[in-house]
């Protein structure tokens, strides 16, 4: 199966965002070529201009408050699972504890580090961290993989109490949706929401089928248009029926 998740407001689509550069950041850091740790640095870079723009320390906390308050309803409840309870409440609280320990500005680290900031700048030039560009960086590339890799850590390591909460508060929003089963008629579907309110929007199909959704959506309604890419050709509206799970996900 692969699922395709679509958000419906700015904070959530922040969130995917950042949760798809972190996992980048992790895995190329955990590689060992020169190129995997560009990568690596790059995806920090990226993570660095995303996250400057929002206050996601604030929006996470609040968040986190308002599922713990949420869930705190639930106890004694026939129908709920004590231990799972418990287990969901401590990483809440140990969630909420690593984010409330950061001080000052996030990634406030890489932007004092003049060497960072000299790489950053020339990353926004096609081929601009060239050897002939930047030698010191091209010196760093060529240092022990595990130098790199602890250094890639070591500027990860201020940040990843962000991540820890991004993926907390969006794995309370992917499970907050009820699924149901649908199939398209000649690859198109819409829904009208009819008063529903939904923060993001996934979509989930079997991985070997020859198509994607392309989503859209409002207030209204939901609309998902099933595409196939063929080859040089351009992509079109898959003419036969598809058969897909979708999942309204709200706080």
């Amino acid at each position: 199966m692969i699922s395709y998740d679509h958000p419906l407001n700015e904070r959530v689509r922040t969130m995917l965002r950042l949760e798809d550069l972190f996992a980048r950041a992790d895995f190329f850091t955990l590689q060992s070529h020169a190129l995997d740790h560009h990568t690596a640095l790059l995806s920090l870079f990226e993570i660095l201009e995303v996250s400057s723009r929002a206050d996601l320390k604030s929006d996470l906390l609040q968040e986190l408050e308002r599922q713990k308050q949420v869930l705190e309803t639930l106890r004694n409840n026939p129908a709920i699972s004590e231990q799972a309870l418990d287990d969901i409440l401590s990483d809440i609280g140990q969630t909420a504890s690593r984010l409330h320990e950061l001080s000052g500005k996030l990634g406030q680290h890489i932007r004092d580090n003049e060497w960072l900031m000299s790489i950053k700048q020339r990353t926004t030039i096609p081929g601009g961290v060239c050897e002939f560009d930047l030698p010191s960086y091209h010196f760093w590339l060529s240092q022990d993989e595990d130098r790199r890799r602890q250094e890639l850590r070591e500027w990860l390591a201020p940040l990843l109490p962000i991540n820890d909460g991004l993926r907390l508060v969006l794995k309370l929003l992917r499970d907050s949706g009820k699924t149901t089963r649908h199939t398209t008629a000649h690859g198109v579907f819409q829904q009208m929401l009819a008063g529903r309110v939904a923060q993001m929007i996934r979509v989930t199909m079997l991985s070997d089928l020859p198509c994607f959704p392309e989503i859209s959506a409002n207030k209204y309604a939901i609309n998902i248009r099933f595409t196939t890419l063929g080859g040089t050709q351009k992509p079109r509206v898959c003419e036969s029926d598809v058969e897909f799970d979708l999942t309204l996900c709200n706080f």
